[in-house]
């Protein structure tokens, strides 16, 4: 069988380029003898690999030195707790509410500090990012969501925080363009839609914020301190995830860097949102200006809840048997919703469009 192009939300896909690469080196990496699978992570030929792929998320996002990169585990849900229980001072910290992510991010740091949620765009389903300039007050830390994935909304500035560090998660959207690090105080992404297959996260702290002592109880797993001053290496990492995060940054680099994502993406982005905004059939849920370039969800025109919920699944059904998999909305928004990906071709995008004139031309009557 053929490729499919694989929309989905996360687990996404993969460049092809590494999947050949990794399949080259499942039995023997650079002569071995083993499989990235089977190497101790405390062995010689297994520590260049986190090395490397170390060294280009610092080079590829330009990392200041004064910044510790973590792989770690348990995806970004577990960053909505290890996050208070860690930058915790005064026992106050700021929040924006901007959907799905940033709910349970709020609901988790509640546990361990006072939390003021400043803005909110629940008032229109999340379909937008709220205007927040600026932000002061006596804040351990100020949190948004870059991305969101559900909603399909993003960041198109980032607030200004003064010396408040500012904590964000770009699990979906990590390297699809360029970002500032030094904005911020530390910055987290589960790897599993822009990075790698699901498994490590990645943590980027400045290191002035790593505490001597997070707070009291916190898990040695919990504990920045703990696995900065063991290379991410407390324990057995998760190798294999963490090698092939180093061919997808590899891959990464070889297109130009997130300047070259970038470019493509906002390509690939552009396509989809002009047919959605110039067509009868379908429109996009997301409000310009708040746009996400890695997250598109879109309806039908039709209104009737029992009818939408039947031609959306007519939608996916036929959309899965022409190649196109995995673009069921969230149960949150409904309809359809396309992630496109670092990796995703801009073929793939040409091919849901061409799809979506033809079953318009089908379905709407």
């Amino acid at each position: 069988m053929s490729r499919v192009f694989n929309f989905s939300a996360g687990p996404s896909m993969l460049p092809e380029e590494v999947l050949k690469k990794a399949a080259i080196e499942m039995l023997d990496y650079e002569g071995s003898g083993q499989s990235v699978m089977e190497m101790s992570h405390r062995s010689k030929v297994y520590k260049p690999i986190i090395e490397k792929a170390e060294s280009l998320v610092r080079e590829l996002m330009n990392v200041p030195d004064n910044y510790i990169v973590l792989f770690l585990q348990g995806g970004a849900s577990t960053q909505f707790a290890m996050i208070p229980m860690n930058l915790k001072k005064n026992g106050r910290a700021a929040y924006v509410n901007t959907g799905v992510w940033s709910k349970k991010a709020i609901a988790e740091a509640k546990k361990y500090l006072d939390v003021d949620v400043i803005a909110s765009s629940e008032d229109k389903g999340f379909s937008y990012i709220p205007q927040v300039p600026s932000v002061s007050g006596d804040y351990d830390y100020v949190h948004i969501t870059l991305n969101n994935t559900i909603m399909g909304t993003h960041w198109e500035y980032i607030p200004d925080t003064g010396d408040i560090p500012l904590v964000a998660d770009i699990s979906s959207c990590i390297l699809s363009e360029p970002l500032d690090v030094s904005k911020f105080g530390l910055l987290y992404a589960g790897a599993q839609k822009n990075l790698a297959p699901a498994g490590v996260t990645l943590v980027i702290i400045r290191e002035d914020l790593i505490p001597e002592n997070p707070i009291p109880g916190t898990p040695t797993m919990l504990n920045y301190r703990i696995h900065a001053e063991n290379g991410s290496m407390y324990n057995t990492p998760p190798c294999y995830t963490i090698y092939i995060m180093k061919l997808v940054l590899e891959w990464i680099k070889s297109k130009g860097g997130a300047p070259g994502m970038e470019k493509l993406n906002r390509e690939k982005a552009a396509l989809l949102y002009d047919y959605l905004d110039k067509s009868d059939y379908y429109h996009a849920t997301a409000e310009p200006g708040s746009r996400s370039l890695m997250n598109i969800p879109f309806l039908t025109k039709e209104r009737d809840p029992e009818k939408a919920d039947a031609i959306n699944k007519k939608f996916v059904q036929e959309a899965a048997s022409a190649g196109l998999v995995n673009l069921a909305g969230h149960r949150l928004v409904g309809g359809m919703r396309a992630s496109i990906y670092n990796a995703m071709p801009i073929e793939g995008v040409k091919a849901l469009i061409a799809f979506m004139e033809k079953f318009a031309e089908e379905n709407n009557k």
